[in-house]
């Protein structure tokens, strides 16, 4: 918890990444909380089914949309894509709360609604981007990422209570009025960030190339099916969470008779889970292992959900969605983090991008198949069905998944020890020391063999793992080299030519990381930073 408040505290004292990650906070709130008004407007017009209906013509476009938003980030100047994400989601929102209020007709109501659905699939690919274009050093970098998952977890707590509270009156037009405002005072937060232009490069490939850039990825999971299949169970999960959109609007309203409020006091009790679950992932650092957490975790996603089916009570729904929401947080940690073991580097954001498109689909295939549960079967037959979905995935999956996690990546003890050793590796959790792991290069050095020239461009941190070499600064010995200790930061943190020379004194077995898988890690955790800097300022 100290190190959330360190993180925290690190980005509210810069202004700029202050603005980005509260107008990010308020874009997570808006996704939820409409997305759940506008079920509910769908469901007082024909029920669950009328509900998926809508949830499917909306998630349609928004999953051909989505591949193009890092597109957007990438061709154009990132604070404008961003401000002009944020004016249009204002925009569209408050269109469509002018359409609820005047009473329009279902189907233009259902086409205005779409906008802002397929709006929302634009900040996220340019708030990935956009970060490292306007911090300064990798501290504030990590502080930042770190922030924006914090965000987003607590958004999906707080936007739908506030979304039950505005549909007090049953009026799924205040929810969209309300964060049509949120959405414009977001844009308002990041109307004065100033990118430069060097920051972006411009593409300039056809449409064709777009495409093959947006949709190559499926190539990979064609070739490779064990990854193929950890990405479908990923996606079972994200078929429950569609379901879940519709099955907690039902429940309030059919189930629990508590009105329509409920439905966002439901998913904010989902949501609060989520934040626990994400607070307690601490547990899988440093496992090998990942299918036992992700099968215990599948279940305790799924098997509540089936529970409330048994008991619809007012006082147990929240209790058991918010140990929904836990299980889902944490089994979402362990098959992404079993993914980026798994996938080849070379390919693995062309494989989490396709699991992101997957996932609008899984909402839509969630979302209509609990629709037809509810119109067959009634609600409380659909919640038990329903939550058995991803239990039954894992089971079916287990031998397959169980193969995946052993032949996955897994670290080098004695390197591992090493890096657990130097105090730039030694704050980080095990899973960003995983990702160096998986491409250091070791070698050995006959003794006499230059290491590193003075003079010369950085290209590599080094660890000793025997052996011992001799420093040298214009033709002055000022140090040795020994096992354990450690080279060539200086050049890499500040982007200067080797201050020194290194030579092997005895024969050597070394330990290299390449210039940008040093630099991401040190970026990846707020302390590796300050270390780094400490020691290069010594040295240098």
């Amino acid at each position: 918890m100290r190190e959330q408040l360190r993180v925290v505290l690190a980005v509210a004292r810069d202004p700029m990444l202050a603005r980005i990650e509260l107008a990010y906070f308020g874009f997570n709130m808006a996704e939820y909380a409409t997305w759940m008004a506008i079920l509910v407007y769908a469901y007082a017009i024909g029920g669950a089914g009328t509900a998926a209906l809508f949830a499917l013509i909306q998630l349609i476009p928004s999953g051909l949309v989505a591949p193009f938003g890092a597109f957007a980030g990438d061709r154009f100047r990132r604070d404008r894509v961003l401000l002009a994400a944020y004016l249009i989601q204002a925009v569209t929102l408050a269109a469509t709360a002018v359409a609820m209020y005047a009473k329009a007709p279902t189907p233009v109501v259902l086409f205005v609604a779409t906008l802002p659905s397929m709006a929302f699939t634009l900040t996220r690919p340019v708030q990935a981007v956009i970060l490292p274009s306007i911090t300064h050093a990798p501290g504030d970098l990590t502080a930042a990422n770190a922030v924006s998952g914090l965000a987003e977890n607590v958004a999906i707590f707080v936007g739908p209570f506030l979304g039950g509270l505005l549909l007090t009156r049953n009026e799924p037009a205040d929810v969209f009025a309300f964060f049509g405002v949120v959405a414009f005072a977001g844009a308002l937060l990041v109307a004065r960030l100033r990118i430069e232009d060097g920051a972006v490069r411009p593409v300039a490939s056809g449409i064709r190339d777009t495409l093959n850039d947006a949709f190559g990825g499926f190539g990979v999971l064609r070739r490779e099916r064990r990854i193929l299949l950890l990405v479908l169970v990923l996606a079972s999960s994200t078929v429950l969470v569609g379901a879940l959109d519709i099955l907690l609007v039902a429940a309030a309203i059919d189930l629990l008779h508590a009105g329509p409020s409920w439905a966002g006091y439901l998913g904010s009790a989902f949501g609060f889970g989520g934040v626990i679950g994400a607070f307690a992932t601490v547990v899988l650092v440093g496992r090998r292992r990942l299918t036992p957490a992700l099968a215990g975790s599948g279940g305790l996603f799924g098997i509540p959900i089936t529970a409330f089916g048994f008991l619809p009570f007012i006082a147990a729904a929240p209790i058991l969605l918010a140990v929904s929401g836990a299980g889902h947080s944490i089994s979402s940690m362990a098959g992404q983090t079993l993914l980026q073991r798994a996938a080849p580097e070379a390919v693995l954001a062309r494989v989490f991008g396709v699991l992101e498109g997957v996932a609008m689909w899984a909402l839509a295939i969630g979302s209509v198949g609990s629709g037809l549960l509810v119109a067959s079967f009634g609600v409380g037959p659909a919640l038990l069905v329903t939550g058995l979905f991803v239990p039954a995935v894992l089971a079916v999956s287990w031998i397959k998944l169980r193969a995946l996690d052993r032949d996955a990546r897994a670290p080098d003890p004695e390197a591992l020890a090493l890096l657990r050793h130097i105090p730039i590796f030694a704050p980080m959790a095990a899973t960003s020391i995983e990702r160096v792991l998986a491409e250091l290069t070791r070698f050995d050095a006959p003794a006499g063999q230059v290491l590193i020239r003075q003079g010369e461009p950085g290209d590599r941190f080094y660890v000793v793992a025997e052996g011992r070499a001799e420093v040298v600064r214009n033709g002055v010995v000022i140090a040795e080299r020994g096992p354990g200790e450690y080279f060539g930061e200086i050049a890499l943190l500040r982007d200067v030519a080797r201050t020194a020379t290194i030579t092997a004194l005895t024969p050597m077995r070394m330990i290299a990381i390449e210039r940008s898988r040093f630099l991401e890690a040190v970026t990846g955790h707020v302390r590796s930073h300050e270390h780094a800097q400490a020691i290069a300022a010594e040295r240098s």
